[in-house]
């Protein structure tokens, strides 16, 4: 299985594999992209089965990436991982197609208990 980070932060990338490992996920291959546009090259190259982007980045933020994915009919599971909490930025995710939202700090186990369902496939959309 393989994931791919997208954020701009190192720091923040490094402990979402943390926690993911800590969430169990130790035989993943961890991708990571420090902005959007790398992110996007990154998915065509990569084939992640999924994809934890931030909302906010310099340059193409996370919703833009999710935004033309969308636009060239590329499937892949996409949630975002964000300090961004407000109701209408929850509907625009929403609405764009993404799966889950994580908001930062988290825990191990929020992530266990937002994605598990997401790799397996039993989420079709953010609640």
């Amino acid at each position: 299985m393989k994931f791919l980070l997208i954020d701009d932060s190192k720091a923040l990338r490094s402990v979402t594999k943390r926690r993911l490992a800590e969430a169990g996920w130790t035989d993943v291959e961890f991708v990571e992209a420090q902005s959007g546009e790398e992110g996007l090259s990154m998915i065509s190259e990569h084939s992640p089965d999924l994809v934890l982007c931030d909302w906010n980045m310099p340059g193409m933020n996370g919703l833009e990436v999710l935004k033309r994915l969308n636009a060239a009919k590329v499937a892949v599971k996409f949630g975002f991982v964000t300090s961004e909490n407000l109701p209408e930025v929850k509907e625009m995710a929403k609405t764009e197609g993404a799966l889950f939202m994580i908001i930062k700090p988290f825990s191990s186990a929020t992530l266990k208990d937002v994605l598990a369902p997401v790799i397996a496939g039993e989420v079709t959309g953010i609640a």
